[in-house]
């Protein structure tokens, strides 16, 4: 019996063979689905309760009081970082990794096959379709986290208590998907068969440093202060995403506005991010590890910078190329001869000579 494909992978009329590259990337979100499947069943067994669960539920609770007669709605429960998180991580890495696939297939693909794209415009499609998702969804959550706990009313609570800073369920859980999600840009890049080192160097770039940062952040009890300056950013990698979405599908010649406000969203989130990292790092919580921090945050908002106006130069120096090469092309381009002229030509041919239209005498002399 023919297997047939997974998620996550295009379609052929040939199987390939059991446990083969190609049969493990086109099926690599059933495969993947199975041995998440394998915990979930585990929790429903009590011998292997105790091992599922660390890499399902969250640990390291500090407070927190299940319902009782005294307190029918308990008390919540608050967490901190430690060991067991990173069982977690693994497991919705696999996660992660079912949901990118699904999103391809039943999202962008369905999409991009009505669009007819070229093989570069897709790649950029795709790419930017997968992080919209992603910047979207971690936007709305990280605002939501920090609404209910009151981080932008109160800004004191960035540092007063640290580092006693237990979170809640929502805001820890949020810190195992981003370090779940950054982990798993590793795997993908076998699964999307990214083999050209130019390919795979900025997402391998994109996937260490992001887990990096996030991983210092979250075990060195910074974990609302980084939890506001990610939800800064990811408002702003949403609308370079979105902006790059648009310029899939429209000219670049209507995205000189859209080009303007995202360029304006960019330094002014920059500009925020320097200034509540300063007064919190520094006013806030002092010490040589606070200083630390705020040396290496202000380093990396340079570097984005930096890079963010390379980028900006470049393109434009690409888009002033490729206007010269399209002016050449058109000048040097021979209008086409059109069906009516090759009658002409072909009648005229069949005439005899003295019947054939000449040139005048006076032109001739001219010449």
């Amino acid at each position: 019996m023919a297997i047939k494909p997974g998620l996550g992978r295009k379609t052929s009329n040939k199987n390939p063979p059991i446990l083969s590259h190609e049969f493990v990337i086109q099926n690599h979100a059933d495969i993947i689905s199975c041995l998440a499947m394998v915990f979930v069943v585990g929790l429903m067994n009590e011998s292997t309760a105790a091992f599922a669960s660390a890499f399902i539920s969250l640990h390291h609770n500090v407070s927190g009081e299940d319902p009782s007669r005294e307190q029918p709605y308990g008390k919540a429960y608050t967490y901190i970082a430690g060991i067991k998180d990173y069982c977690a991580i693994f497991f919705y890495t696999l996660t992660c990794i079912i949901m990118h696939a699904i999103i391809q297939e039943f999202v962008l693909d369905k999409i991009s096959k009505k669009l007819h794209l070229s093989k570069f415009k897709l790649a950029r499609f795709n790419e930017s379709g997968q992080l919209v998702a992603f910047y979207l969804l971690s936007f709305v959550w990280g605002a939501h986290v920090l609404l209910k706990e009151g981080y932008l009313g109160q800004v004191a609570q960035l540092w007063e208590g640290f580092p006693d800073h237990p979170m809640s369920f929502l805001h820890k859980f949020y810190f195992v998907v981003q370090l779940a999600y950054y982990l798993h840009m590793l795997p993908e890049l076998y699964f999307q068969k990214i083999k050209t080192k130019e390919e795979q160097q900025p997402k391998i770039v994109h996937s260490i440093s992001g887990f990096t940062l996030i991983v210092l952040a979250y075990t060195l009890s910074f974990q609302r202060l980084a939890l506001v300056l990610l939800t800064l950013h990811y408002f702003s990698e949403l609308l370079s995403h979105v902006f790059q979405l648009i310029g899939v599908f429209d000219r670049e010649e209507r995205l000189a506005k859209l080009r303007v406000v995202n360029n304006a969203v960019f330094f002014l989130i920059r500009f925020a991010t320097s200034v509540i990292g300063v007064l919190t790092l520094y006013y806030g919580i002092g010490g040589v590890r606070s200083l630390l921090a705020l040396g290496g945050l202000i380093a990396l908002q340079g570097y984005l910078v930096f890079s963010f106006i390379t980028e900006q130069l470049r393109a434009k120096r690409e888009a002033k190329k490729e206007a010269k090469r399209e002016a050449k092309l058109a000048l040097t381009k021979k209008p086409a001869k059109t069906p009516k002229d090759k009658v002409k030509r072909k009648k005229e041919s069949d005439l005899p000579e003295a019947d054939q239209t000449s040139p005048s005498p006076i032109k001739q002399k001219l010449k």
